[in-house]
């Protein structure tokens, strides 16, 4: 659980996902090998990964990095180069990413 208090410096990206059609299985899978992985990075305060309840295909992630550093360090790791970019992305219909900070 993410310490509001102590991450206020902190970087929140959110993403939304939307997997092509036949590919949400394959999506999932390639999902559940990626984030333990994501979740033990160093700069890694949170890293959560959500399927929709009523669209299997949608995918929410919410993820908080210590700082921007971290978050660009996440995305040189050779899970997030091989996982995500390698096998997951070109299987999306559609992808969705934004930066936040806490208030």
């Amino acid at each position: 659980m993410v310490d509001v208090k102590s991450a206020n410096g902190g970087l929140v990206v959110t993403a939304f996902w939307e997997a092509k059609a036949g590919e949400a299985d394959a999506v999932l899978d390639i999902l559940k090998r990626f984030l333990p992985q994501a979740q033990r990075e160093p700069g890694v305060e949170a890293f959560q990964i959500h399927q929709s309840l009523t669209e299997p295909a949608k995918f929410f992630f919410y993820e908080v990095f210590r700082d921007e550093a971290a978050f660009g360090a996440h995305q040189q790791t050779e899970h997030f180069k091989t996982l995500i970019q390698g096998e997951a992305l070109p299987r999306l219909a559609k992808r969705e990413r934004a930066q936040h900070r806490f208030v």
